[in-house]
């Protein structure tokens, strides 16, 4: 038996296993901000997978447009690698934006990347690099 601060990851995880649809999204969710468990991408899209990825859409949309900073990432993430609705990786930079406004240091993280790269924005080194030190001053 977990206790402690786990032990609601713990218990997700459980029904996760067991075929939970909501817990599986939860576990997604841990995967995807590195909450709990170290951050990983592909996990996260694997345990969404088990659930509705559009339904991820969905919900991550509503949360979003009432300005939920967490929602805003998620969201972003799902346009950048078309998890649950089409690729746009110019939406994806907008969700990331609001989101990294609100202080979210994952979504700054990722625009960092979007401006160093120059995906779905001009190249841009120093927005880059602003962006890149917000996020490490949160100890991304």
């Amino acid at each position: 038996e977990v206790e402690g601060p786990l032990r609601n990851y713990y218990e997700w995880y459980k029904k996760a296993a067991q075929g939970d649809a909501e817990a599986q999204f939860k576990r997604g969710n841990f995967y995807l901000i590195g909450e709990g468990v170290e951050k990983d991408l592909e996990q996260a899209f694997e345990w969404y997978k088990k659930e509705n990825m559009e339904k991820a859409v969905e919900l991550y949309t509503k949360a979003a447009e009432q300005g939920n900073a967490n929602a805003q990432y998620n969201l972003g993430v799902c346009y950048e690698y078309g998890k649950g609705v089409e690729r746009n990786i110019e939406k994806a930079v907008e969700q990331y934006k609001k989101a990294a406004e609100q202080g979210n240091a994952n979504a700054q993280y990722n625009l960092g990347v979007c401006y160093e790269y120059g995906k779905g924005v001009e190249r841009n080194i120093e927005k880059a690099v602003e962006q890149y030190k917000k996020a490490a001053e949160q100890g991304n």
